[in-house]
């Protein structure tokens, strides 16, 4: 890496995004401290490019073999893609002796997914294993709720599972025009402030899994119990939004630093895992809200 031009080196940043800093080790990087995209010091955390500078820098000719945002767009949708085919074969299974695929495909999608997070080297068939896998459980749980739950006499009918895939649709390009247009900066406090959300959220919904287990909530847990319900509900909505932002940063940052057009696997692994959480969230929002 040692090749690349100087100012590559320059463009790493300070950063807790556990992704990019395996990306900087990855390719031989050090963290300067306190260095920003553009040279100029900070106090900690990352820089906040401002978006006449973000234009500039995916405008800008990439280096031959250096990340570029169609590599990344281009992966991440080939990663859809996969995930929408075994969605389909999930979907399917519901209610069949091959119903089994679909939890088969949540274990190895949990595993897969530690996998590819902990690896330092991207490895894309494993991403690809991942999209295939995650897809017979996204298929699966889907089905499960729209027959289970949305055709039931509880709900009023409600097409929960579309209104869930057009939420996060539109979470996403909401999402996307904040950081673009730096409403929403990723800052080192924002990251502190994100980790120790996602954490107090993840240890809420294990003891609430504990909880569902003794029939609280209706077989819910904690999300089906009245307001309280519908508060961690919304709260894992917008963790999962505000997640995207810390995806984005991460692209931006690893362009800015020339690394290498392999990474965008990992960049468009990243954006899946934080897209299937967030339709997820959505869709036992919906599921709640449209309880009759």
């Amino acid at each position: 890496m040692s090749s690349k031009s100087p100012h590559c080196r320059e463009a790493v940043v300070q950063t807790r995004n556990p992704i990019l800093r395996r990306q900087s080790q990855a390719v031989g990087f050090h963290e300067p401290t306190g260095a920003a995209v553009g040279g100029a010091p900070t106090s900690g955390g990352t820089g906040s490019p401002t978006p006449e500078s973000l234009q500039q820098m995916f405008d800008a000719p990439p280096a031959p073999g250096a990340l570029t945002i169609g590599d990344v767009i281009v992966k991440t949708g080939i990663l859809f893609v996969l995930l929408l085919i075994t969605a389909v074969i999930g979907w399917q299974a519901i209610g069949t002796p091959l119903g089994w695929i679909v939890a088969a495909g949540a274990i190895v999608g949990l595993i897969l997914g530690f996998v590819n997070a902990l690896k330092r080297e991207v490895s894309p068939p494993l991403v690809m294993a991942y999209a295939l896998a995650q897809g017979l459980f996204i298929g699966g749980i889907s089905k499960l709720y729209n027959d289970t739950y949305a055709a039931s006499g509880e709900y009023d009918g409600t097409p929960i599972v579309q209104q869930a895939v057009l939420g996060t649709l539109v979470a996403f390009a909401v999402m996307l025009v904040l950081y673009r247009t730096r409403i929403i900066k990723v800052t080192g406090r924002f990251m502190k402030i994100m980790m120790v959300a996602m954490i107090s959220y993840l240890v809420i919904a294990l003891i609430s899994l504990v909880a569902q287990l003794f029939g609280v909530g209706g077989g819910w847990g904690f999300y089906g119990v009245g307001g309280l319900g519908i508060l961690l509900c919304m709260a894992g909505v917008a963790l999962a939004s505000l997640s995207l932002a810390l995806d984005f940063e991460a692209i931006t940052q690893s362009i800015a630093a020339g690394l290498p057009e392999r990474e965008s696997w990992r960049m468009g692994f990243a954006l899946m895992v934080t897209l299937i959480w967030l339709y997820l969230e959505i869709l036992r929002l919906l599921a709640i809200l449209n309880r009759r």
